[in-house]
């Protein structure tokens, strides 16, 4: 059964490998978790001891959030872990004017299923920011 928790703090770099498959360059488990404890917001997707899923959100804490990451185990996908993690961090969210993210085209349904609508944005990426 999954569970659900909020809480960071009690995390390890050593609870956060699998994750960030098909990446270019993979952040390493010490950045992930230093992306973890930075953020707004996170709620992770918990099997036993096991982090099979994230989502996290970056914000002002006022007005505005972005989430930049949502990423569930290859072997836990397809169970309704992901929309689970999206519908709880827009909760911690909902006193927020906007919660925005950027994906790829072919998980735009997935989003759009879950309230998100289209928006034009723009980005730069530096992908040796990973590998620092």
């Amino acid at each position: 059964m999954i569970a659900y928790s909020t809480d960071v703090s009690v995390l390890d770099a050593t609870r956060l490998t699998g994750f960030f498959v098909g990446w270019p360059v993979a952040p390493t488990a010490e950045r992930h978790l230093a992306v973890l404890r930075g953020s707004h917001r996170v709620v992770l997707a918990l099997d036993g001891d096991r982090v099979v899923g994230f989502v996290n959100l970056v914000s002002d804490g006022v007005l505005t959030g972005f989430v930049p990451w949502l990423e569930v185990l290859p072997e836990y996908r397809k169970k309704g872990i992901g929309a689970e993690l999206v519908r709880r961090i827009l909760a911690e969210a909902g006193h927020l004017y906007s919660v925005d993210l950027v994906c790829d085209p072919d998980v735009k349904p997935f989003y759009e299923r879950l309230g998100f609508f289209e928006l034009t944005g723009m980005g730069v990426r530096n992908r040796a920011a990973l590998t620092a």
